[in-house]
């Protein structure tokens, strides 16, 4: 697999779509703590690790929903293997005016656009979310 990051927003996007609560993807550092930032922001309601069904460590994610329909409206990821995207903290962008999170990993570690905005520091942003 050449993106994990990729990987799991198009799992969370196919299972919201669908209406599944929960969504299963493979486990690694990386994918927790860019869920971390998710639940922090309220667009997820939780995640485990567990072993999968394969006998590998595996994260499930605990989708949310509002009145039927799914919180995250749009995943879209921006900095990608082939072309890796770093902006300093000016250059954050907002994601509709403030209501979506851009999520960044910094020299401190992966965390939201507000976040590196007020620590006064930039890095790479991962991906958006709405």
């Amino acid at each position: 697999m050449n993106d994990p990051i990729g990987d799991m927003l198009t799992r969370i996007r196919n299972a919201s779509l669908r209406g599944k609560s929960t969504v299963e993807t493979p486990a690694s550092k990386l994918r927790a703590w860019v869920l971390d930032v998710l639940a922090d922001e309220g667009y997820i309601r939780g995640y485990e690790s567990m072993t999968g069904k394969d006998g590998h460590p595996a994260i499930e994610i605990s989708l949310k929903y509002y009145d039927g329909t799914p919180v995250i409206r749009e995943v879209k990821r921006v900095s990608k293997p082939g072309r890796r995207v770093y902006l300093g903290m000016k250059d954050i962008p907002t994601v509709r005016q403030g209501l979506g999170v851009s999520i960044v990993s910094t020299s401190m570690g992966v965390m939201s656009d507000a976040s590196a905005r007020a620590k006064n520091i930039g890095g790479e942003v991962l991906c958006t979310v709405f």
